[in-house]
């Protein structure tokens, strides 16, 4: 119950973030993008909380973008956008796009915006759950004791 609890508080947080995020880069949001985001949060936090620990920040930003929030963001825009026509957001007049929900240029934008969610998932684990001090490397794997 307790994991379930931590689970849904660093999700709900990593949901107002990207709504707060979304205010401040286009000026408004919409509810729905507080769930993808806190799905999304959520999900790039469990990938640090495994063997990504070793793994550079840079790689973690590159693995949250390829495999959790494009694929994710892909998946939402087919439901709200193509099957429900909410119209949230539309990428078609942008290069490399895929039936306008995901694009190159979003994907690469969300490298730096998973490396943030690395970094405040960490912080928030550190600070309110009394867990590890988090420790990252950008670019090489931190080594190891022997």
């Amino acid at each position: 119950m307790k994991h379930i609890l931590k689970g849904t508080l660093l999700a709900l947080c990593g949901g107002c973030l990207y709504i707060l995020l979304e205010w401040i880069w286009r000026g408004y949001s919409h509810w729905t993008m507080g769930i993808l985001g806190g799905i999304c949060f959520a999900l790039i936090g469990l990938l640090n909380e495994t063997s990504a620990r070793q793994t550079p920040l840079l790689w973690q930003g590159a693995i949250g973008s390829a495999c959790i929030i494009t694929p994710l963001e892909f998946l939402t825009g087919c439901i709200v956008n193509l099957w429900l026509g909410w119209d949230i957001w539309d990428y078609t007049a942008l290069p490399c796009n895929l039936l306008g929900q995901v694009c190159l240029p979003f994907a690469l934008l969300w490298v730096p915006v998973a490396m943030a969610a690395v970094l405040v998932d960490d912080g928030l684990r550190w600070h309110f759950f009394g867990e590890e001090p988090p420790h990252y490397t950008l670019i090489v794997p931190r080594k190891t004791p022997t």
